[in-house]
């Protein structure tokens, strides 16, 4: 096989393995930064071989197998760790470790989900949880995640180093929690799994309005822990609420890259691939929930981005119904991002009053350093007959973006609804 093609299989390989090999090496050496090292050599010594010899035809054995030699060839030379080599030559095999090969990785799923729990660990930040997340399970490079996030290079790997450290000395294992514990740490890991995802849906800072590698990245993650956690209906909604609105991804920018609105969108753009994972995870979710399993806010919004995907027109989607799901959201899992979502969907069932006083009841302080609120003010406030104001709160939430192309849409709407103002007051 020619150098760049073997090359190609093995970062392919890569992104698919690397949380295979990491985790099992880190339940088998007990140590994530030696797993990470050892699996990082497998992928090196990849890249040097397969080119010259050829791609195996197991690559991901070849990997495991490599990369388990390699932690004989560490504990070896470790005087301390004697035992461990021994178990570690027992699990390798010396004759030919590839036909005992699927006997030793045979809980790799399990491994997998311990591997993501272990990244979603209490004692790290959440910036800390999603790039610890995308270098080990979604086998990202510390350059990508760090364009991801708009940081440099240097801070990214220093913030992945300092979580690794930090679950070090916290003595954290590569264990599944157990009881309340569990279902706290499938919180955060589903938050982070969310976290990567809004990143590129809407990003909050940079030159881009979307950045479909980090919307991919999410997907591909929820769609991995629906496999591995097939009894919690929340996974599975958390799935069908990534592929239902990553779906629209492709409508959301013009061929200039300039953003469009929902409403404005052509929906023949949208992936009817995604749509129909979509409202299949959906329906898994809702099929658990049936047998008097509790759903939460991933299944919500799940059905409301279904109700968006059902409807073939802006015009004929069922405001009416999202507007009661955000209801029962706001119940479930209350917050001031609920409460502004639900003002745009009263606004849009019972009229833009109905709205508006759904945003009145919140503090005065709520979301003061985001643009949501005032760029939903400023729409309820258009749709209204208030031009003037609508303007100024456009304006406000023209000032609150780092995104320069969402800058750019907010400028306009304030200048276009300003007009409209003037316009009324010469008439």
């Amino acid at each position: 096989m020619p150098e760049a093609g073997a090359t190609d299989v093995v970062i392919e390989v890569w992104r698919r393995e690397a949380p295979v090999l990491v985790a099992a090496l880190t339940r088998m050496t007990h140590d994530l930064g030696l797993a990470e090292d050892l699996a990082q050599d497998a992928f090196l010594a990849a890249l040097e071989q397969w080119p010259e010899r050829g791609v195996p035809a197991n690559p991901a054995a070849w990997l495991m197998t490599t990369a388990k030699r390699r932690a004989v060839d560490a504990f070896r030379r470790a005087e301390t760790l004697r035992r461990r080599t021994a178990e570690l030559k027992r699990a390798a095999g010396e004759a030919d470790p590839m036909p005992g090969l699927e006997a030793q990785v045979d809980h790799i799923e399990d491994d997998v989900l311990r591997l993501v729990f272990l990244c979603c660990h209490p004692a790290l930040t959440p910036e800390s949880r999603a790039a610890l997340t995308l270098r080990l399970v979604g086998g990202l490079t510390t350059t990508e995640i760090a364009r991801g996030f708009l940081v440099p290079d240097a801070t990214m790997g220093q913030r992945i180093s300092r979580a690794k450290r930090t679950l070090s000395d916290a003595g954290a294992e590569l264990e599944l929690p157990t009881g309340a514990e569990r279902t706290e740490r499938l919180d955060d890991v589903m938050a982070v799994v969310y976290l990567i995802f809004t990143e590129g849906y809407a990003a909050t800072a940079g030159d881009d309005w979307t950045r479909p590698d980090l919307v991919a990245e999410a997907i591909r993650l929820a769609r991995l822990l629906a496999e591995l956690a097939p009894a919690e209906p929340e996974v599975h909604g958390l799935q069908a609420l990534l592929e239902l609105q990553g779906s629209r991804l492709p409508a959301r920018a013009d061929a200039d890259g300039s953003p469009v609105l929902l409403d404005d969108q052509d929906r023949a753009l949208w992936d009817e691939l995604l749509i129909r994972r979509g409202l299949a995870a959906l329906a898994r979710a809702e099929a658990i929930a049936a047998r008097g399993v509790p759903v939460g806010r991933y299944v919500l919004q799940a059905a409301i981005a279904a109700e968006h995907a059902r409807a073939a027109t802006a015009e004929a989607t069922d405001w009416p119904r999202i507007s009661r799901l955000y209801d029962v959201l706001a119940a479930a899992a209350p917050g001031p991002v609920v409460e502004v979502n639900r003002a745009v969907a009263h606004g849009r069932a019972h009229g833009p009053e109905a709205g508006l006083a759904v945003l009145a009841a919140l503090p005065a302080d709520a979301l003061r350093d985001s643009p949501l609120l005032p760029s939903v003010h400023g729409d309820l406030l258009e749709r209204a007959g208030r031009p003037a104001e609508a303007a100024e709160a456009f304006a406000e939430a023209a000032r609150r973006t780092r995104n320069a192309d969402e800058r750019t849409l907010l400028e306009r709407r304030a200048a276009t609804t300003r007009g409209q103002g003037a316009g009324a007051q010469s008439t």
